[in-house]
């Protein structure tokens, strides 16, 4: 019997009964209208009812915080479409600054030069295994593009056209050993010829040979195509010197020259079709 008292059970039931009877004692002595188990169930469980209404209040707090974050975000994705849609207007702007940029030169071209006939043209194809950067014009032979032609940019020479389809022709840059024409230094007015050699382009660049020891073409020298022939008019600017240095296979020296147009950076051009 001692131990059925000790027993944790009977403890515990022992609690309620008293709980509930100094309920029962407490509403005969107050009035109240409440039950007993109310009342009883009420004061056992106050304590747990306040830590579930500050869970529900930290859930409300927590959603409700959902529509600003939710407004937030929104108008973060506004920002950045219109932010897209900038820079989409910014790279049409700059494409038809470079646009205009070409027309006015090449203009002022045609203007020094009446007889000049240009075809715009738009770079379509590109051969990356080929060091000498060699593309693909979108005009050919329908257009009245032939082998030969000049390609320029603004005043610039770029190459020359080396095969010709009838709606895209393949271009020759002037880093191509296979290229060659005949330029001039244009302080000195001394000509010799441009052609490129593998080894320059490697660096982007070409050169200017067969030049002797004594010349005056030097470092910062603006090299121009000279004209001589029939295939690139005179007068297209090339590059510009960087370096004179001896030839290893003769005693004439060269003149290293970075090109005015970088190839890689080309995206339109003309093709001169007569002059």
């Amino acid at each position: 019997m001692k131990s059925l008292f000790k027993n944790g059970r009977y403890k515990l039931i022992a609690a309620i009964i008293a709980l509930l009877l100094a309920g029962a004692l407490l509403a005969g002595i107050t009035g109240r209208s409440e039950t007993v188990q109310s009342s009883v169930v009420g004061t056992v469980f106050s304590p747990l009812h306040f830590v579930a209404q500050k869970i529900s209040n930290g859930f409300d707090s927590a959603f409700g915080n959902v529509k600003p974050n939710a407004a937030y975000e929104k108008k973060i994705s506004e920002i950045e479409e219109e932010n897209g849609e900038l820079k989409a207007k910014l790279a049409d702007y700059e494409d038809m600054k470079k646009q205009n940029d070409m027309y006015k030169e090449a203009l002022e071209l045609k203007e020094e030069n009446g007889a000049y006939e240009f075809v715009e043209a738009s770079v379509i194809a590109r051969d990356g295994a080929d060091i000498y950067k060699s593309f693909s014009l979108s005009k050919g032979s329908v257009n009245g593009v032939k082998a030969g032609n000049a390609v320029i940019y603004k005043k610039n020479l770029v190459g020359i056209v080396d095969k010709v389809y009838p709606d895209y022709c393949v271009v020759k840059t002037i880093l191509d050993p296979k290229f060659n024409v005949s330029a001039y230094e244009i302080i000195s007015g001394e000509i010799s010829y441009v052609t490129g050699n593998a080894r320059l382009a490697r660096e982007e660049k070409c050169k200017m040979s067969n030049l002797s020891s004594s010349t005056r073409v030097a470092y910062g020298s603006i090299i121009c195509s000279a004209g001589i022939g029939d295939k690139v008019p005179k007068g297209l600017v090339i590059g510009t010197v960087d370096e004179v240095t001896d030839e290893t296979t003769d005693i004439s020296s060269y003149a290293r020259i970075v090109p005015e147009v970088s190839v890689d950076e080309l995206s339109q051009c003309f093709i001169v079709t007569n002059y």
